[in-house]
C-alpha cells in the first residue's frame, strides 16, 4: 500500500497542474494587446495549448508504456515548468503560437503521467481516490487564477510570473516525485503486449471511455467560454455577476471533487454519477428557462457539481481495463476529453449564430442527460 508521501506527491502534481496554468489566464487580455490580435486571431493563437496536449497524448501512450509513468512524470514537470515562461517572451503570433503549443505538450505529457500514477496509487490503496486528486487540481486552478490577478494587478510580465512560480513547483514537486511507485500491471498480457498495436485505442471499453469524456468536456469547455457572456450580454447582469458563473461552476466541481472519495467509497458508481448529471441536466434546464441571473447562477452551479465526478470515474476505469497498459487508456480517453473541451465553445457559438444564445445552451443540460444515462448503463464503470 502506498504511504501518505506518496499520495501527496500525487496531490501536489494535480494541484501545480492546475495552478500553473490557471495563473497565466489573468494576462490573456495583455497578450492581446501586446501582439495586436484581434478576437479571432487570438481564438485561433489559443488552439496552441489544447492542439500541443492532444499531439503529445498520442506520444505519451507509447512512452508510459515503455517508461512507465514516474520518468514521464518528471520530463513533463520539467518540461512544463521551463517552457511556460517561453509564452510571454513570444513577439510575434506565431512565436506565440509556437511557445503555447509547445507548452501544451508538455502540459498534456504531464496530465496522462499523473493520472496513470494515480490509478497506481489508488489501485495499491483498495479505495476512491481519484476524485480527490482532481479535487487537488481544482484547487491549483482557483488559487492559481487569483494569483495571476494579483501578478497583473502588481505589474508583473506574464514570463517573470510564470518563472518565479514554476522555481519552487519544479522543486519541491520534483523531490516528492522520488516518493512514486511503479505502475500496475497489466491485467490479462503481458506490458508489451498491452502497450502495442491498434486493439488498444479500438478496445470497446475505450469507445464508451473516450465518448463519456468527450461530452463531458464538451460541456466544460462550453460553459468556461459562454458563461459569462450570457450573463452580461442576454441577461444585462452586472460584469461582477457576470463574472461569477464560471466562478461558481468551478468551486462546486471543487466541493464535490473533495467529497468525491468519501462518496464513491459508500455508494456505487452507477447510483452516485448517473445522480449528479440528473441534477446538472434539470438544474440547468430550468435555469434557462427561468432565465434569471440569481437562476442562471444555480444553474451553472448545478452544472458543475454534475460533472464534478465524471473524469476522475472515468480515468479510474482506465485502469481496470484488461489487455491494455492503463497509460495508454488514460491517454486515448484524454484525447478525446480535450477534442470535446475545444469544439464545445464554437458548437455553441454556431448554434446561437443560428438560433439564440439561450437556445444553443440548451444542448448543455441534453449532454449532461447523455451522460446520466451513459454512466448508468456502462458496464466499464461497474467493475469493482
Amino acid at each position: 500500500m502506498p504511504d501518505h508521501r506518496t499520495r501527496a506527491a500525487v496531490v501536489a502534481l494535480f494541484f501545480t497542474h492546475g495552478f500553473l496554468f490557471a495563473s497565466w489566464t489573468a494576462h490573456i487580455p495583455h497578450v492581446k494587446e501586446h501582439l495586436h490580435l484581434s478576437d479571432g486571431s487570438l481564438g485561433i493563437a489559443l488552439l496552441g495549448a489544447p492542439l500541443g496536449s492532444v499531439l503529445a497524448m498520442a506520444l505519451a501512450a507509447r512512452l508510459l508504456a515503455r517508461f512507465g509513468s514516474r520518468w514521464l512524470v518528471r520530463v513533463g514537470l520539467v518540461g512544463y515548468c521551463l517552457t511556460g515562461p517561453l509564452v510571454g517572451l513570444s513577439a510575434s503570433p506565431v512565436t506565440f503560437f509556437a511557445a503555447f503549443l509547445i507548452w501544451g505538450a508538455f502540459q498534456g505529457a504531464l496530465d496522462v503521467s499523473m493520472n496513470t500514477q494515480a490509478i497506481s496509487v489508488e489501485g495499491r490503496s483498495g479505495r476512491s481516490l481519484m476524485p480527490g486528486f482532481h479535487g487537488s487540481w481544482s484547487m491549483g486552478s482557483l488559487v492559481g487564477a487569483g494569483v495571476g490577478v494579483l501578478g497583473v494587478g502588481v505589474g508583473w510580465s506574464l514570463s517573470a510570473q510564470l518563472l518565479v512560480l514554476a522555481v519552487p513547483c519544479l522543486f519541491i514537486v520534483g523531490w516528492l516525485t522520488t516518493r512514486m511507485i511503479p505502475d500496475q500491471p497489466v491485467l490479462g498480457a503481458t506490458s508489451r503486449q498491452a502497450g502495442t498495436g491498434r486493439r488498444g485505442i479500438l478496445h470497446g471499453a475505450i469507445v464508451v471511455l473516450g465518448t463519456i469524456a468527450f461530452v463531458d468536456m464538451l460541456c466544460e469547455g462550453a460553459v468556461a467560454d459562454w458563461a459569462a457572456v450570457y450573463l452580461r450580454g442576454s441577461l444585462h447582469a452586472t460584469a461582477v455577476i457576470a463574472g461569477l458563473g464560471y466562478a461558481v461552476y468551478l468551486l462546486m466541481m471543487m466541493s464535490v471533487r473533495l467529497v468525491g472519495n468519501r462518496l464513491m467509497s459508500r455508494f456505487p458508481v452507477q447510483s452516485v454519477i448517473p445522480l449528479l448529471a440528473a441534477v446538472a441536466t434539470i438544474g440547468l434546464a430550468a435555469a434557462l428557462t427561468i432565465n434569471r441571473p440569481a437562476a442562471v447562477l444555480v444553474g451553472f452551479s448545478c452544472l458543475g457539481a454534475g460533472l464534478a465526478l465524471v473524469v476522475p470515474i472515468v480515468f479510474s476505469a482506465c485502469g481496470r481495463l484488461r489487455d491494455l497498459h492503463a497509460g495508454r487508456a488514460v491517454a486515448t480517453v484524454s484525447a478525446c476529453g480535450w477534442t470535446g473541451f475545444v469544439l464545445g465553445p464554437p458548437l455553441i457559438g454556431g448554434l446561437a449564430t443560428l438560433t439564440s444564445l439561450r437556445t444553443a445552451l440548451f444542448l448543455l443540460p441534453l449532454l449532461t442527460a447523455v451522460v446520466a444515462v451513459a454512466t448508468a448503463t456502462a458496464t466499464v464503470l461497474r467493475s469493482a
